[in-house]
């Protein structure tokens, strides 16, 4: 006989006594409550994210980066910009996320632009090094993005139009996002300092990491 065999046949009492695999425990969905805490502290570490960036004049990836750059070159409230650059993607979050996943991005979004504007007003930033507050900045916008995607929502942002164009063309999402970002970035050299350039690429990547090790399907059951 074979020593395979031998091993699947020595203990078979064993497999007998053996417990079976628990099954899955059912997810459990959020309350409105929890979900308008969610939204309200999402949107609290995004903005409070932005408002590091923009005091050493700093940019990101994402509709988040071209609002800066808006920002920047025309000397207008990043808050406003922000809320309006993301109006004509809500387009593509209907028909790809549904009505419901829309309207409470749009809540997000809304908030968000509203407490950047009030953060920028209520907080005196001057003298941080340009490399801590584009890390902690990118920190703090990815965490705030996880806490909202965990409650049916989103920050909007290019990743809409990507998903989209993925499920119309079959471009893939990832590398849409990131030529995209990559775009917003290149079109910061003639606006930023290199050095901030530098240290918002950092930010970036700290961003991208913080979802990437948080945001897999079958890592978190709420809804």
């Amino acid at each position: 006989m074979s020593s395979s065999a031998l091993s699947t046949t020595a203990d078979p009492q064993a497999a007998v006594d053996s417990p079976a695999p628990a099954p899955a425990a059912p997810a459990t969905p959020h309350t409105l409550v929890e979900n308008l805490a969610a939204y309200v502290i999402g949107a609290f570490l995004m903005s409070w994210g932005l408002t590091l960036l923009h005091a050493v004049g700093g940019v990101t990836g994402g509709l988040a980066g071209t609002s800066f750059l808006i920002s920047y070159a025309g000397g207008l409230p990043l808050g406003v910009v922000f809320f309006v650059v993301n109006l004509p993607f809500y387009y593509f979050a209907v028909r790809r996320m549904g009505r419901s996943f829309t309207l409470r991005t749009l809540a997000v979004v809304a908030l968000t632009s509203a407490l950047t504007p009030l953060q920028q007003e209520l907080v005196t930033l001057s003298g941080m090094s340009p490399w801590y507050a584009a890390v902690f900045g990118g920190l703090c916008v990815g965490l705030g993005m996880i806490v909202v995607f965990r409650h049916n929502a989103s920050g909007g942002g290019f990743g809409i139009l990507a998903l989209h164009l993925q499920d119309r063309y079959g471009w893939r999402a990832g590398y849409v996002q990131l030529a995209l970002d990559a775009v917003v970035i290149l079109c910061a050299l003639p606006l930023v300092e290199p050095e901030v350039v530098l240290a918002s690429l950092a930010g970036v990547a700290v961003l991208n990491l913080v979802i990437a090790m948080n945001h897999r399907p079958g890592r978190y059951n709420g809804s």
